[in-house]
């Protein structure tokens, strides 16, 4: 929307007036009254202003009015401010407040709308929505186009265009039978004949005394379209009821086969209310049940306890490289499979803790050309830290991360199944869904649970239509008039109120209208309860309740309820880390340096084990069961596992009597001298392969077994057999008969099979999708407003007329000579000038200038629109002119 097609909300014709003691004529006029305070609000609230700063109140305002910056304002009210816009958008132009007023009153007493209404109208204000004051409100133009009602687009009250829209075009002789159907005197005018129906619609008294005169049928079919849908589709032949309604024009044709209610028979018909059931005052966040702080804190630690475990076990099960990445990226459904069964999970939380590693820089693709992913460097740094500092860590990155792993296993735009890792899974609302969860939890006295559904609740009425579609319906939807007699549960009803701000209003509840459906709204809610599961996973609640660690890490109070609209902030996000960590760090549970060894091959860990011992002892043992006490079980292929890392038997056994605090018993003495005494005995190595043993009659026993079939061995030698199949194989291929082979190198030595780590090389956590602009800061808003300040003092001038007046595209134009003159009378009298000036791209502007020197072609001052003193090139400048007033 350039200024040419701005109306009065942007644009003041020059030299008119900039405003009057009535109040402002634009909403130009309206910014520029505001201090600087009001202006730094507005661009804290719509930051998408400020891309890039505008050059002056004009452009600001202009920008304020276009459609994408409306439709992001609008979708950032709540409930209550929305049907205050809607309100407004049905209202005359201007509307003073008390007509307003009326609209959710009806005209009664409510002192909570009376209350909370003036709190709505300064929101509105503030975000440059409405402008004027209280006698004189109006609605941007553009918000009134995407709000208001017309025969295309519904109104999300449920109401309809006015008597005038809705009889424009019709003939005069039809709307002089209407006039005297309804029991007025004739008129000589349509306009007249208009504004004698629009009176009787709007006296109570009148309007009262035709309704007495209607059929029963006549007020039930008014009374199914009063809510909303408007519009009746009506047969060719009108029923009786019907036909008395159209005749008198409280309904009014808008098609053939299309009858509407004109919006003040609606208005009448409900009271004066624009709104069924306006709601002024949030939900209030329910308490399902209150914990003593101790509780949900322990029961907060032990859970972000085992999400740090979680995530290094699955780490650690990829340590020599993990599954494969599709080629269309992430990973495929079987792996995802196969890790659930590994972490003993189901798959949607598998794929939780997947992509919390992933946003936590931990996890990564190894960008191979045989891509697989594996865990980064970062992981390692990870593994050194403190518990508490680890978990603070997979906290922060879950609060930031707009990847989304609640849409794992769905499908996208295109029918293609989501994966877990791979593309597609931003959603820019879910930081913002999640911070709001939390900041709601905050809000309820420490150890108190919220009731999911209420906090739901109060998420809608927050952001009612954060993410509905901006395209509006292209046909009207209408409710078919019943006949009389006719049972309107019967009656066919298409849906109401269809567009990007449906209410309900003008989902016509009870009336047999039905809401449509809102899928980008079902996934908001989504997002909370997702956020709602995966924070008690993560340890960030506790039974539900918020716990301290999670209120210092979101910067919040720790012992009493934060206010509503707590959202935290005050201090670094680092410093947030360290002092969440420092609370939860003497509520996790300390490692310990020993395990319960018991005669049935088992160990018994009682607690998280110290990092060395816990790795040492997962070589050694399986584990078997996980909780609170870890078992693990030994087994002649751990055991061979141990070995083959270069260990020896007696090694082993110092290692258990080392680590335990019983007996090593016997069984697991002799199971660990069993396997260390077979172990090594054949040798295995490159022919493709080959078995070499000096028992040879071992030998002749492989070669017997009809296991041995598939390796294809033949004996060289009395010690040796050459097998056609690589060494690896042949190596699998032994044990799994029940042998212990160890390998060996070129020089017959023993290799340890002690394979290095598989990493990433360095890799950055993905990047969050930011949901619009980023918020501006402080020093950021002063600059802007100091800047838009400048360049409004500068374009809004009182310029000197000239004495030939040429201008070129706004710019002053004066020969080379006439420039050099002003600007010297200019640097003697000390006196500010306007100036045109061109840069080296061409890009023309205007700026007020005090100069102080001109020399060498250059002319040099304080430039008033930039704020700082400048050098301009003299031939750069289209012209100069002196300034009525010199007050700058």
């Amino acid at each position: 929307m350039g200024i040419g097609e701005l109306d009065r909300e942007a644009h003041v014709p020059e030299g008119r007036p900039k405003g009057t003691a009535a109040g402002p004529r634009t909403l130009a006029e309206a910014l520029r009254g505001r201090g600087d305070d009001g202006l730094a609000a507005l661009l804290r609230a719509r930051p998408d202003l400020l891309g890039p700063v505008p050059n002056d109140l004009t452009q600001l305002a202009t920008r304020a009015g276009t459609r994408a910056s409306v439709v992001r304002a609008l979708e950032r009210l709540d409930r209550f401010s929305l049907q205050v816009a809607e309100a407004l958008a049905v209202a005359p132009d201007p509307a003073p407040y008390p007509v307003l007023l009326d609209l959710f009153t009806g005209g009664r007493e409510e002192p909570e709308t009376e209350a909370a209404l003036p709190g709505a109208v300064a929101l509105l204000r503030e975000q440059a929505l409405v402008w004027g004051e209280d006698d004189r409100l109006r609605l941007v133009r553009t918000a009134r186009e995407l709000l208001a009602p017309s025969p295309q687009h519904p109104s999300p009250t449920g109401l309809g265009p006015t008597v005038a829209e809705a009889t424009a075009g019709m003939s005069p002789g039809r709307l002089q039978e209407i006039v005297a159907a309804a029991g007025l005197p004739s008129t000589h005018d349509p306009v007249s004949a208009v504004a004698a129906l629009t009176g009787l619609f709007t006296d109570r008294e009148r309007m009262g005394a035709l309704l007495d005169t209607a059929p029963p049928e006549a007020l039930a079919v008014l009374d199914r379209l009063v809510w909303g849908p408007p519009y009746g589709e009506v047969t060719a032949r009108p029923t009786a009821p019907v036909g008395w309604l159209r005749d008198r024009g409280l309904l009014l044709p808008v098609s053939p086969r299309t009858m509407v209610l004109p919006r003040e028979v609606a208005l009448h018909l409900r009271g004066g209310r624009a709104h069924r059931a306006p709601e002024p005052r949030a939900p209030e966040v329910g308490v399902v049940r209150a914990y003593r702080p101790q509780v949900v804190d322990s029961a907060a630690a032990g859970q972000a306890y085992a999400a740090v475990a979680t995530v290094e076990e699955l780490l650690k099960s990829w340590d020599h490289g993990g599954p494969a990445v599709l080629r269309a990226g992430g990973l495929a459904v079987r792996e995802l499979k196969r890790t659930a069964a590994a972490l003993d999970v189901p798959e949607p939380v598998a794929a939780f803790w997947l992509e919390l590693a992933y946003g936590a820089g931990l996890l990564a693709s190894d960008g191979e050309a045989d891509e697989r992913y594996a865990p980064t460097p970062a992981y390692d740094d990870w593994l050194d830290q403190p518990p508490a500092e680890r978990w603070a860590r997979l906290a922060g990155a879950w609060l930031k991360a707009t990847r989304t792993p609640g849409l794992v296993g769905g499908q996208d735009a295109k029918g293609r199944t989501l994966s877990a890792l791979g593309p597609d899974l931003d959603r820019a609302a879910a930081p913002e869904v999640r911070h709001r969860v939390l900041a709601l939890l905050a809000t309820l006295p420490p150890g108190a649970a919220a009731d999911p559904e209420t906090l739901l609740a109060r998420l809608r009425w927050e952001r009612p239509t954060r993410g509905t579609t901006t395209a509006r319906s292209t046909s009207a939807p209408a409710a078919s008039v019943p006949a009389p007699g006719t049972d309107a549960g019967t009656t066919r009803a298409e849906t109401g109120a269809a567009g990007p701000w449906a209410s309900e209003a003008g989902a016509a509840r009870g009336t047999g209208g039905t809401s449509a459906p809102r899928p980008a709204a079902d996934l908001r809610e989504r997002l909370a309860r997702w956020a709602l599961r995966d924070a008690e996973l993560l340890g960030i609640t506790g039974r539900g309740a918020l716990s301290t660690a999670a209120r210092a890490l979101l910067n919040l109070p720790l012992d009493a309820p934060a206010g509503p609209a707590a959202e935290g902030g005050g201090v670094e996000p680092e410093v947030a880390a360290e002092r969440a960590a420092e609370l939860l760090e003497p509520l996790l549970p300390r490692p310990v340096d020993h395990v319960l060894l018991q005669a049935d091959l088992t160990a018994v860990a009682p607690g998280p084990l110290l990092r060395p011992l816990a790795d040492a002892l997962a070589v050694l043992a399986d584990v078997e069961s996980k909780g609170g006490a870890t078992v693990y079980r030994f087994t002649p292929g751990s055991v061979r596992r141990a070995l083959d890392t270069g260990r020896s038997a007696s090694d082993l056994h110092a290692f258990l009597a080392a680590h335990a605090r019983t007996p090593v018993p016997q069984p697991l003495a002799y199971l660990i001298d069993d396997v260390a005494r077979k172990h090594g005995h054949l040798r295995i190595g490159a022919a493709s392969a080959y078995v070499r043993c000096d028992d040879d009659a071992l030998l002749g026993e492989i070669l017997a077994d009809r296991r041995s079939a598939p390796l294809r061995l033949r004996r060289l030698a009395p010690t040796v057999l050459a097998a056609q199949t690589d060494p690896s194989s042949l190596l699998d291929g032994l044990r799994s008969m029940g042998y212990a082979p160890a390998a060996e190198s070129a020089e017959g030595d023993v290799m340890i099979s002690r394979a290095d780590a598989h990493r990433t090389p360095p890799r950055t956590p993905p990047a969050p999708v930011p949901d619009g602009p980023p918020a501006p800061d402080a020093t950021l808003l002063k600059a802007a407003v100091h800047a838009i300040r400048a360049g409004d003092h500068a374009a809004t001038a009182v310029r000197k007329e000239p004495a030939v007046p040429v201008t070129t595209g706004g710019l002053p134009r004066t020969s080379a000579a006439e420039t050099l003159a002003t600007v010297q009378a200019a640097v003697m009298t000390g006196s500010a000038v306007w100036i045109g000036y061109v840069n080296a791209e061409g890009a023309a502007s205007q700026r007020v200038i005090a100069p102080v020197r001109v020399e060498g072609g250059f002319v040099t001052g304080y430039d008033h629109t930039a704020d700082e003193v400048r050098t301009y090139p003299l031939h750069r400048i289209t012209g100069v002119a002196e300034l009525a007033d010199e007050e700058v």
